[in-house]
C-alpha cells in the first residue's frame, strides 16, 4: 500500500456482514478507483469484546484508518475514534445500544451468514462498557442520518452528535437509501484524491 494513501476500515452493524449492501457498494467503488487494497471490511463477531479486539487488530495493521461505521458499527467506530483520535463517518449510528435490547434477549440470526447465536445480558453489559461522552471535535466526525430510519430514532444521534458535522436527509431507511450516490462525499471525507473519483458515476454500484 502506498504510505500516503488513506485506508478505510468499514464496520458493519448487528447481524450484518461484509456482504451487506453498503459494504459491497463501498468495496466495488474502491475497486473501480484502483484502491481495493486500501479497504478492510472485517466480519465482526457478535460479542462486543471480540468485535472490538478484531477492530483493534485491524487498526494496528492499517495504521490510522478512517472509520466508516453503520448502525452498531457506528457505535463501535465512535468508541474507537475517541480512543485513538481517528476520523469517523457514521451512517445511522446506534446511540447507547445497550438501552435498546429490553425484551430482545435470546436467539439471534445473522441476516447474511444464517449464523445463530444467543444475545445475553453479558453482551449488553459489554456494550455499555464501550460508551463514551459525545464527541466534541466536529472535524473528526461526519454523521449521516435518514429521518425514516425504522430501526433507530435518528433524533437520538442528532442530539448525541450535535457538535459534529451532521448530514440529515428526510425519508430513507435504516439501510440508508442512496448510499452509492453519496460515495464521493465518503471518499472526500476519507482524504482520497478527487482526481481518482470525481469523474466516476457510482450510482450503478
Amino acid at each position: 500500500m502506498p504510505a500516503d494513501c488513506p485506508r478505510i476500515l468499514y464496520l458493519h452493524g448487528l447481524n450484518s456482514s461484509p456482504a451487506s449492501q453498503k459494504a459491497s457498494q463501498l468495496r466495488r467503488a474502491m475497486e473501480r478507483i484502483g484502491l481495493a487494497e486500501q479497504l478492510r471490511v472485517p466480519a465482526l463477531h457478535h460479542h462486543p469484546r471480540q468485535a472490538i479486539a478484531q477492530l483493534e487488530t485491524a487498526i494496528a495493521e492499517l495504521g490510522r484508518p478512517v472509520l466508516v461505521g453503520s448502525s452498531l458499527g457506528g457505535y463501535y467506530a465512535t468508541h474507537l475514534a475517541e480512543r485513538h483520535g481517528l476520523r469517523a463517518l457514521l451512517i445511522n449510528p446506534a446511540v447507547r445500544p445497550h438501552l435498546l435490547f429490553d425484551g430482545y434477549l435470546g436467539p439471534q440470526q445473522n441476516y447474511y451468514s444464517d449464523e445463530t447465536w444467543e444475545l445475553t445480558a453479558e453482551h449488553v453489559a459489554a456494550l455499555a462498557a464501550l460508551e463514551v461522552p459525545p464527541p466534541q471535535d466536529p472535524a473528526r466526525f461526519q454523521v449521516w442520518l435518514q429521518t425514516a430510519d425504522e430501526t433507530l430514532d435518528y433524533r437520538q444521534a442528532q442530539v448525541y452528535y450535535r457538535a459534529c458535522a451532521l448530514r440529515i436527509q428526510a425519508g430513507g431507511d435504516h439501510g440508508f437509501q442512496g448510499f452509492a450516490e453519496r460515495l464521493p462525499m465518503l471518499l472526500a471525507f476519507a482524504g482520497i484524491p478527487a482526481r481518482l473519483w470525481r469523474d466516476i458515476d457510482f450510482s450503478d454500484l
